[in-house]
């Protein structure tokens, strides 16, 4: 009896000295052997479901939102643009889009072609997250990425929906991912890890050394789509009878579920971006709630003060505002800054969509620029109010030390940070808005951007696709 108690005693004080659960020490540049040990299945497993939400608010989502906003002759047309944006650059990212986005390059302003074709990218090769020590196959993470990519051009077609030639505008979005959003996504995203960074402090994007925050992609995806869809809209030009003709949405019970299934895909969007399964992908999540809840009350409510009723229209472009605005302060603020986002974000895009669209008569067919760019740019500066620890929110981490070590909420500061994302908003503007001019230009002169005007008077269903979406 003395003996048992003498070992239970010993086996106490082993557990209390070293217990079982204690974490291994971290190791700094681990190996692709160590870090197999490093990958958590619910990471995984999260990854991988975010990316088919993600791939959700594109096919079906995206599709049916834009759908029902035009008239029945081009329903089709947009439907068969967006599926075919998705399939296209599924293809180019395997070839050479995650490369140029997701390696180091020459610069900091565009990756390499090192793993073109996918080469050295294997089920034993892992990506770094944002903690130490922790990793997700990098297939995992290509897959995930992708459907960021895939998504981010279709969203440029409501800019000139009903008017802009198939096969040109598929050349288009090839040139337009290899010289805008490749180098955008590099800039803004791309780094070493947080195990590597401290031992190569310049390699990651521009963008990311600058230390500009955007959590899920206010500029790579929201801001750099906008501009590049308003200058479409206007080196396209207007619409036939723009401003003569009513051009009412067909189907805005298509348009209503459209925008559910982007608020529905947009959790695996903003919270997947935080490769991992943990508190701040919680807070990711919660704030993707609330922000477009509170962006579709406000539209609503903007609409009952200025036309004396709410609009289902409103309400969904309500919601799409708050998730454009929430999407780079995700995972940075707290649920009631978040939601205070949202009110705020409607009444501007609004304006846009409204006013100001109205004084200088571009034809914006579905209000990319008004919504998406405007939405962007709102969000991508109140992140950086946001993410102050002083309002709740994440603050600010140093990658390049190791382990990774948090800022104090007294060393945040919020003009500091804001004069930053003014900067990265204003280089995306810069480099999405010529870029984007620059290939529209050649486009046309190469191949035409745009149809013939009989061909757009019967509505490019039948012009473009010899199809109709609708046969009564």
């Amino acid at each position: 009896m003395k003996l048992l108690k003498s070992l239970i005693a010993a086996g106490f004080a082993a557990s209390v000295s070293a217990p079982a659960w204690a974490a291994a020490a971290l190791i700094k540049a681990p190996t692709a052997v160590q870090q197999a040990d490093m990958v958590n299945k619910g990471d995984t497993s999260w990854m991988l479901v975010s990316t088919l939400l993600v791939l959700m608010m594109s096919v079906p989502g995206l599709a049916l939102f834009y759908g029902g906003l035009v008239r029945t002759k081009n329903m089709l047309s947009v439907l068969m643009q967006v599926f075919m944006i998705v399939s296209i650059v599924a293809v180019i990212w395997c070839c050479w889009g995650y490369s140029e986005a997701f390696t180091g390059g020459p610069t900091q302003f565009f990756g390499g072609f090192s793993k073109a074709l996918l080469m050295g990218v294997s089920s034993s090769t892992y990506a770094a997250t944002f903690s130490n020590n922790v990793y997700i196959p990098e297939y995992a993470y290509v897959v995930f990425q992708m459907t960021f990519a895939c998504i981010t051009p279709a969203l440029i077609v409501g800019a000139f929906a009903e008017r802009v030639k198939f096969s040109s505008l598929m050349v288009f979005i090839v040139l337009w991912m290899t010289v805008v959003y490749f180098p955008i996504a590099h800039m803004v995203w791309y780094f070493a890890g947080p195990d590597f960074l401290p031992n190569a402090k310049t390699d990651a994007g521009f963008l990311f050394n600058m230390g500009a925050l955007d959590f899920a992609g206010g500029t790579v995806v929201h801001i750099n789509a906008g501009i590049a869809g308003l200058v479409g809209c206007l080196m396209i030009g207007k619409r036939l009878g723009y401003g003569k003709e009513a051009t009412p949405p067909h189907s805005l019970t298509m348009t209503m579920i459209g925008a559910s299934l982007l608020w529905v895909g947009w959790f695996g969007f903003n919270a997947g971006s935080n490769l991992e399964a943990n508190g701040v992908t919680a807070t990711a999540f919660i704030n993707t709630f609330v922000a477009t809840a509170a962006a579709a009350v406000s539209w609503a409510l903007v609409d009952q003060i200025v036309h004396g009723r709410p609009t289902m229209l409103g309400a969904a472009s309500g919601a799409v505002a708050g998730l454009v605005a929430i999407t780079p302060a995700s995972g940075f603020a707290a649920p009631m800054t978040s939601i205070v986002l949202g009110f705020v974000v409607s009444p501007v895009c609004f304006l846009f969509v409204t006013k100001v669209k109205s004084a200088f008569k571009y034809d914006d067919t579905l209000d990319v620029f008004g919504v998406h760019c405007i939405g962007g740019i709102v969000g991508a500066l109140a992140t950086g109010i946001v993410a102050s620890p002083n309002l709740g929110g994440q603050g600010l981490i140093d990658f390049t030390t190791f382990p990774q070590t948090a800022g104090k909420p007294a060393d945040y500061d919020i003009a500091a940070q804001l004069l930053i994302q003014l900067k990265a908003v204003l280089l995306t503007l810069a480099w999405s808005g010529i870029g984007s001019a620059i290939l529209y230009f050649i486009v046309d002169k190469v191949m035409g951007l745009r149809p013939t005007a009989d061909a757009e008077r019967e509505g490019l269903d039948i012009t473009s696709h010899d199809e109709r979406a609708y046969n009564y």
